[in-house]
């Protein structure tokens, strides 16, 4: 056996989906070359840092995983910790973040080696150089540092995701996650990227655009073998847009209902390819266990998706999208992102009106209202920058953005009330139409829902009388999941 790798995942809000599948996927290549990948994740590690030290005894490297916000917080504590015990122990930082923003991030002292974009390989390709001292000058994908100098290296060639070892899922305790979600799922991905460009989303940074996918024969291989080891109810796929390979994502269902394996399985989708769909193809996504689908729709104002660069989102889709689900017996949690640089209030009315349309016809469908969260490396920061949102400078600032707040100069003051009781309002609806159950809920819905209609009608919400008395009741659900539909606290959620 090789040397060890210690790999950490730090805390987050909200509950997790399972264990990360980024790190497994990491362990897995590191264990098939002979190394001793460890794992140590915060959601069920209490004592996580000084789970983390214990292991760095003996160990060639620490690796963290991080995403933008308050993740990055813990990140940094451990790092830190470990260069105070260690001060010449390498530490790398991967994901998300430390890829969009690479030289920022290895500027802190903590902070040896960065892994930019695809993990596997470069990972295993440093810990060699590591154990043999050699130089990380040849190492495709990195950014490293001396005592003087940065150094980014060329990027690396994309690596098919067939060619890579199913994630170490074995290498975890699923019970632990199961104590603490309340029930056995896993995360799972059977590709990366998005063909679509939309200028508010890392993705197309972070994956160029470039769809790769696993082969439908080992999805299905592989799901349903997870679903039976582990006595799974619920496998949760993070891919950013399932279905974009129409053919294959059909015989992924198809050949799960041929197992005669029976799990839950749910994914995100655009619209558009959930329209190309016919209904015999949603009836076999139910019938395959699918149970539900989120949609970035962001906005029904054909202005605002115009600047999002969501040309390929059409408002008709998004009702036939809601109707095609219902027959596969399918739910679905439509995304909205408002504040968008350039939204005008007509276009909050509009995009509100229609989703309450949506929700009246199509009693599957469930929102997610967010206001714009302006993540880093995405395309529009020119602009973001002149219209003075404010940019953190460091992984410190970045750790301190709250997720789901609004950091927004142009919607501030009594806009932002407007807003803010526009959004209640309209969840309020959304609530009373899916939500009211008992005698209690009943006399609530008869007295509420009219006068609630009405003001989404009208956009008047002077003397909210109807928020006070429901608030008495129970509250209002505010963000929802894309990849499962289950609520988010308010400060996890982000567009």
């Amino acid at each position: 056996m090789r040397g060890k790798i210690v790999l950490f995942y730090p805390p987050y809000e909200g509950t997790p989906l399972g264990p990360p599948t980024c790190l497994l996927a990491l362990a897995a290549t590191l264990r098939e070359k002979g190394f001793r990948p460890v794992i140590v994740d915060a959601a069920v590690e209490p004592h996580y840092k000084d789970k983390v030290l214990e292991e760095m005894e003996g160990a060639l490297c620490l690796g963290v995983s991080v995403l933008t916000g308050p993740m990055i917080r813990g990140a940094v504590d451990v790092a830190k910790a470990v260069k105070a015990h260690m001060p010449k122990m390498p530490v790398i930082f991967g994901g998300w973040h430390p890829t969009l923003l690479p030289d920022e991030t290895l500027a802190e002292s903590y902070v040896d080696i960065v892994v930019r974009g695809q993990g596997e390989i470069t990972l295993l390709e440093i810990v060699e150089a590591l154990e043999e001292k050699r130089s990380l000058r040849d190492i495709a994908g990195i950014s490293w540092k001396t005592s003087v100098i940065r150094t980014h290296n060329p990027d690396r060639k994309v690596e098919q995701l067939d060619d890579l070892p199913i994630p170490a899922y074995d290498m975890v305790d699923v019970d632990a996650y199961t104590r603490a979600t309340g029930f056995r799922r896993l995360a799972y991905a059977t590709s990366i990227g998005c063909p679509y460009a939309c200028n508010y989303c890392t993705d197309m940074v972070f994956d160029k655009r470039r769809f790769n996918a696993l082969s439908a024969e080992r999805v299905v291989k592989e799901m349903t073998e997870l679903a039976t080891k582990y006595q799974l109810e619920e496998i949760a796929l993070l891919d950013s847009n399932f279905p974009v390979d129409l053919k294959r994502a059909m015989a992924i269902a198809k050949g799960i209902v041929e197992s005669g394996v029976k799990f839950r399985w749910t994914f995100q989708a655009s619209t558009d390819f959930i329209c190309r769909m016919s209904e015999d193809d949603l009836r076999l996504l139910g019938a395959s266990g699918v149970t539900h689908m989120g949609f970035g729709t962001e906005s029904t104002s054909e202005p605002v998706l115009k600047l999002m660069n969501k040309r390929h989102q059409r408002v008709n889709e998004m009702y036939e999208t809601a109707r095609r689900a219902a027959i596969g017996g399918i739910h679905v949690t439509f995304n909205l992102i408002f504040g968008y640089p350039g939204e005008r209030e007509e276009d909050r009315i509009v995009t509100l009106q229609t989703m309450s349309d949506i929700g009246r016809q199509h009693a599957n469908v469930d929102f997610s209202p967010n206001i714009f969260t302006p993540y880093p490396g995405i395309p529009i920061w020119p602009q973001l920058r002149e219209m003075n949102v404010p940019e953190p400078k460091n992984l410190r600032e970045w750790g301190e953005v709250p997720l789901g707040a609004n950091l927004l100069p142009w919607l501030q003051g009594r806009e932002l009330s407007r807003f803010q009781r526009m959004i209640e309002y309209f969840l309020l609806n959304n609530s009373l139409r899916t939500r009211a159950h008992g005698l209690p809920s009943l006399l609530l819905r008869l007295l509420m829902r009219t006068p609630v209609q009405r003001r989404i009608r009208s956009s008047y919400y002077e003397f909210p009388w109807e928020l006070r008395i429901f608030r008495q009741v129970q509250k209002l659900v505010r963000r929802r999941s894309l990849v499962t539909g289950q609520q988010l606290p308010t400060e996890a959620a982000a567009c």
